[in-house]
């Protein structure tokens, strides 16, 4: 059976794609310029629905995957970056920010030299030895949606592309992932956001072993542009395909954060704990195992925040590092 799969014309000859993953955000947006150079913006994550759900979105287009010739990712997620090696093998050049070519893409590049770090990091802050298990193997599922690049070819912040006829100007909006992409075209005031914005949900800010070290501070800063950037609309990975209100909903994302600090930090107070204890009491109800995940990096990158502004103090004890109030 054919996927059905929405295909919207955004502006002349972009267009956006609403293709299925296995995640509860249920669709990840793929941009589409149907102009030389046929261009896809992510990918979607690499499972047999998924790939049908692309190839029936570009189908729509009367496109095949040996039309794509340049394939430009916003983040190395899977959702967003998991068939960007199919892609390349049907002829498409692979674009990312110079970023993320140094970080999410080298995560995957490397992933068997990552794996034991990642579970290292998660038992150091205080994951269950009966839990390490499971979340191996979470991974290792994870680890089968994607198929990486073998090369790519570097984007810079405040450089150029061409999309739909246009000039767009390449930004860097780290937090949901060290080296973010987003393409800006201030005429029509439209910026391709990806997960750097949501409207229904809040990105992950996780801090992750191979993650630069402040992610919610990166954040900030990224909401902080948004806010003054301003667009008109905004093509975002989930949710959408297209919102409104960017700025507005960027100086609410900010609030949010800044409600989670204080939780913690008033949590720590009463309670010193491990970023795990503390993520069981920001997010108590039951969770399966890819939300523990990220609830887990979720806490911890507010509770590292909180340390480096001097608000937090942080100890080992044994193996595991704990949260103390200052």
């Amino acid at each position: 059976m054919t996927p059905d799969v929405t295909v919207t014309r955004v502006l002349d000859t972009l267009h956006v794609l609403e293709v299925a993953i296995p995640f509860p955000m249920k669709t990840v947006t793929i941009t589409v310029d149907t102009a030389s150079p046929v261009t896809l913006i992510d990918t979607g994550i690499y499972t047999p629905q998924a790939r049908a759900g692309l190839e029936a979105g570009l189908a729509q287009l009367g496109l095949k995957f040996s039309d794509v010739q340049r394939v430009i990712v916003t983040h190395h997620h899977p959702d967003h970056y998991g068939m960007a090696g199919l892609l390349e093998e049907a002829g498409a050049e692979i674009f990312v920010l110079d970023i993320e070519a140094e970080s999410g893409l080298a995560y995957w590049r490397d992933w068997d030299a990552w794996l034991p770090k990642l579970l290292a990091q998660m038992h150091a802050n205080g994951l269950p030895p009966e839990m390490h298990g499971a979340q191996e193997r979470f991974h290792r599922s994870v680890r089968g949606m994607v198929v990486p690049a073998k090369k790519w070819t570097l984007l810079r912040e405040n450089g150029d592309v061409q999309l739909a006829g246009r000039d767009w100007q390449v930004l860097w909006l780290p937090g949901h992932a060290d080296g973010h992409l987003g393409l800006w075209q201030p005429e029509e005031s439209l910026l391709i956001a990806a997960d750097a914005i949501l409207p229904r949900i809040t990105p992950n800010i996780g801090l992750y072993a191979y993650s630069r070290p402040d992610p919610l501070a990166d954040y900030l800063d990224t909401l902080d542009s948004l806010t003054k950037l301003a667009p008109q609309r905004a093509i975002v990975g989930h949710h959408g395909p297209v919102m409104s209100g960017v700025a507005e909903r960027a100086q609410a994302l900010r609030a949010h954060h800044a409600e989670r600090l204080e939780f913690l930090k008033n949590a720590v107070g009463r309670a010193p704990g491990s970023a795990w204890e503390m993520s069981r009491v920001m997010f108590p109800r039951p969770l399966n195992e890819a939300n523990l995940r990220f609830a887990l990096a979720e806490t911890l990158a507010h509770l590292e925040h909180l340390h480096l502004q001097g608000q937090l103090g942080r100890v080992e004890e044994g193996s595991v590092v704990r949260f103390i109030p200052i």
